[in-house]
């Protein structure tokens, strides 16, 4: 059932800028929220906010106004190490150019998160070999960023996000660096801990395939949440051609919307 919502937006504006110099509005009044267990995709041109935005909901932004809501907490409200801490028991992240630190081993990668939390040495080894076996990456452990491959390293950055078995996942543009073939096998994966797991993610994308594996998608403009699309009984083709349809609407109108 995806009744309990793991992510409430009330509201939310960025403003930067003092007041007494030129300001910029980069998200207006945004609301939306997300299920547990859904697959949110956010699209939208470039400068349309969407940065701006997964940085807020990542709590690594403060909102101007308005309330973000995770797992219940307001983390708007979130001050110092409450912020940190919360971040690495209730979020996972997956970002465009994988952030591995090339000194340490894929496996040390993995376990990062639970390092940083205190979790002993032997209760981490047993969760990244777990969430290893999982992704299909235990032959990768023993090397080092450096030694894999894009898709691969995109594979450890995904198992790192997921460890602490996170309330969401934010995943943004995970595909951006990846080839065709590499970028089905991330988001086949993230389709099945979705679906099996039931672990939230919200994935931004200018990629219209990628954006396929979605159940709904969010469009922004101008700092703003307008459209939704959601796939209901589309297959995944059929809701591909429909992203394309409304992606072409969009440049019909002189939007600059990248199209993969």
């Amino acid at each position: 059932m995806k009744e309990q919502t793991v992510i409430d937006v009330q509201s939310v504006t960025k403003v930067y800028g003092k007041k007494n110099e030129k300001q910029y509005t980069a998200l207006q009044n945004v609301n939306f929220n997300v299920k547990k267990g859904e697959f949110v995709g956010i699209m939208g041109a470039s400068g349309s906010g969407k940065t701006t935005l997964l940085n807020i909901l990542a709590t690594m932004d403060q909102p101007t106004a308005g309330n973000v809501f995770i797992a219940g907490q307001d983390v708007t409200q979130l001050k110092g190490n409450a912020v940190s801490d919360f971040r690495a028991k209730k979020i996972g992240f997956i970002f465009q150019d994988f952030n591995l630190l090339e000194s340490l081993s894929n496996a040390e990668n993995i376990g990062l998160p639970l390092t940083l939390q205190g979790v002993k040495k032997r209760k981490t080894n047993e969760l990244v070999h777990q969430i290893a076996s999982q992704l299909g990456i235990n032959q990768l452990l023993d090397k080092y960023p450096v030694e894999i491959s894009g898709g691969q390293k995109q594979r450890v950055a995904a198992a790192r996000g997921l460890i602490s078995r996170p309330q969401i996942l934010f995943a943004d543009e995970p595909t951006g660096a990846l080839d065709s073939q590499n970028a089905r096998e991330l988001l086949e994966t993230l389709k099945q801990v979705n679906d099996e797991e039931q672990v939230s993610i919200l994935m931004v994308t200018h990629d219209p395939f990628s954006a396929s594996y979605c159940e709904r998608i969010l469009f922004i403009k101008d700092g703003q949440i307008g459209e939704q699309l959601e796939a209901g009984s589309q297959t995944r083709t059929e809701f591909y051609q429909t992203i394309l349809n409304k992606l072409g609407t969009f440049n019909d109108q002189g939007e600059d919307v990248d199209v993969i």
